[in-house]
């Protein structure tokens, strides 16, 4: 694996106190890789700090975390890709066996997991806490998956992946969209306990609790509609075909009993809830053909990505 090329991606926004530091603990763990600072409009000498640390730095000037990446990306050509954080929260003890899942081919993203050691005693913000618990529970339900941190910032992919990955997500959701997408396209996904360590005293998180948290949620709605439509839609259809039936109940009942109908009314609305659970349905058939194509063509794709690589090497 001599001849490998790995490529430390830090996206970064106002990340002065800890950049040199990340910059320096990154290149002891892989000192043969190129480190990429993607410096988002910082107001504070970030980029000026990462030059001097001896980091590639490049910027992105549109805002969000999920920009970067994208521009990360389709910029950079290696095979295997570390993403980090630039607040010096993950230390860099994990690097190289991160790196090595990938390019031994072991795995297409890993994931560095947080969850399972310390983040939940050295992250001093509750509802950040709160909230990592309830997108774990929601995406490993809705996609039947058991991926123990949906969303840190750590991870490894393949180059596969990289090129493979269509980044629709402008902001912090971006994690949640790269695992959800991972899970769907059936990568092979290795989770490895991390240590993670609270912001150092100066460092501010530039993740907004309640309006961040409302994307990421917002995020997953969205792509569960998108990546299992019929299950989507038939709980709302289920939901309608119920209220029809509550309500057609009684007509029933009064017609058995008097050969009349007085609640016409309620037959009417009762046949209009029947009409649109029935459209639901059929849409969420429709749909779910479709994203199985679509599944069938990204195969193809892949097969295509796969081919590209060999004949880079």
């Amino acid at each position: 694996m001599k001849d490998k090329k790995i490529a430390v991606l830090i996206p970064c926004y106002n990340e002065s106190k800890t950049i040199e530091k990340v910059i320096k603990d990154y290149k002891k763990a892989l000192p043969k890789a190129d480190i990429y600072v993607y410096d988002n409009n910082s107001k504070d000498k970030t980029d000026e700090i990462a030059k001097k640390a001896g980091a590639i730095v490049k910027y992105e000037y549109k805002q969000g975390k999920g920009n970067v990446i994208r521009s990360m990306f389709r910029d950079i050509e290696a095979d295997c890709y570390l993403m980090i954080d630039g607040d010096d929260t993950y230390p860099s003890e994990n690097a190289k066996e991160m790196c090595d899942l990938i390019l031994e081919n072991k795995a297409d993203m890993v994931i560095g997991d947080r969850l399972s050691s310390t983040y939940f005693t050295e992250n001093k913000r509750p509802f950040h806490n709160f909230g990592n618990r309830i997108v774990r529970f929601l995406i490993n339900k809705l996609f039947k998956n058991d991926v123990k941190d949906i969303m840190t910032g750590y991870r490894a992919f393949s180059y596969k992946f990289v090129k493979g990955f269509p980044v629709l997500s402008k902001g912090f959701e971006i994690e949640t969209e790269m695992t959800i997408h991972a899970v769907d396209k059936n990568f092979k996904l290795v989770e490895i306990p991390v240590t993670y360590r609270d912001r150092p005293e100066g460092s501010v998180s530039k993740l907004n609790t309640y309006s961040d948290g409302f994307k990421v949620l917002k995020t997953i709605g969205r792509l569960f509609k998108e990546y299992r439509p019929a299950f989507f839609f038939n709980i709302f259809a289920f939901i309608f075909l119920v209220l029809s039936g509550i309500l057609v109940t009684p007509v029933i009942l009064d017609y058995i009993k008097t050969g009349l109908v007085p609640k016409f009314p309620s037959l009417i609305v009762s046949s209009i809830l029947f009409l649109l659970s029935s459209l639901l349905w059929i849409t969420g058939i429709i749909l779910q053909v479709i994203v199985r194509k679509h599944k069938e063509m990204y195969e193809l794709y892949m097969n295509m990505v796969s081919i590209n690589e060999k004949d880079k090497k």
